[in-house]
């Protein structure tokens, strides 16, 4: 402990306050040896940055313990399956997250994208899915639409983005079973872009859209 709490550059008091507070896991035992590795000083040094960043200690634990009940990256991501993808995956700290969103990286917020499938963990680090989805989402926070706000319509946008997979999906299948899949997927992307422009242009021109979603029951 004294080791790791040079290294990280506080005191063991301070460590064994984290330890405490469920901030830092326990230690590899050896009989009486306790061993603290790169996975505890890496969690240190998150903890110093966020709270540089404006985060609380007990906002910290409650995205640390959100963190380790997420999914990890080969499940959310299909490793291995040989699954056609036209995304790039990014890696992140948890402090490097906290500098896309801000104050918008909060626990519920943090679950919601987790649930999503947007963010998946790697050992210390945050895989998020989709590049253009990183940067379009915090884009949108910087424009002052709040992060939950944009999780809540991606969670609605994904069921019509299936209904609209599906569609092309069943349409190639049935009219070109042989065609290669790679040259087919840019051409029904095309046109759900086309068509979702449009659909903007005739909106935007219009009265500002009103809430579609059934009354709660």
């Amino acid at each position: 402990m004294e080791e790791l709490a040079r290294t990280a550059g506080i005191t063991v008091r301070t460590v064994r306050f984290y330890r405490e507070r469920g901030l830092l896991p326990p230690p590899r035992r050896e009989g009486r040896i306790a061993w603290y590795d790169d996975h505890h000083l890496a969690r240190l040094r998150t903890i110093a940055a966020l709270l540089e960043r404006g985060h609380t200690l007990t906002g910290i634990a409650d995205l640390a313990t959100a963190f380790e009940s997420g999914r990890d990256v080969g499940e959310v991501l299909g490793l291995g399956l040989g699954e056609p993808t036209e995304e790039t995956p990014v890696r992140l700290s948890p402090e490097e997250l906290a500098d896309y969103f801000e104050d918008e990286v909060t626990p519920e917020n943090l679950a919601t994208a987790l649930e999503l499938g947007y963010l998946a963990t790697d050992g210390d680090e945050i895989v998020h899915i989709s590049r253009r989805l990183l940067d379009v989402s915090s884009s949108l926070v910087r424009e002052g639409v709040p992060l939950a706000a944009v999780l809540e319509t991606a969670r609605r946008v994904r069921a019509h983005a299936d209904a609209l997979a599906d569609l092309f999906a069943t349409t190639l299948h049935t009219h070109a079973p042989a065609a290669d899949t790679t040259k087919l997927r840019p051409l029904a992307r095309g046109v759900v872009e086309a068509e979702l422009s449009m659909a903007l242009d005739r909106r935007l021109r219009t009265e500002p859209p009103q809430d579609t979603r059934p009354p709660a029951a």
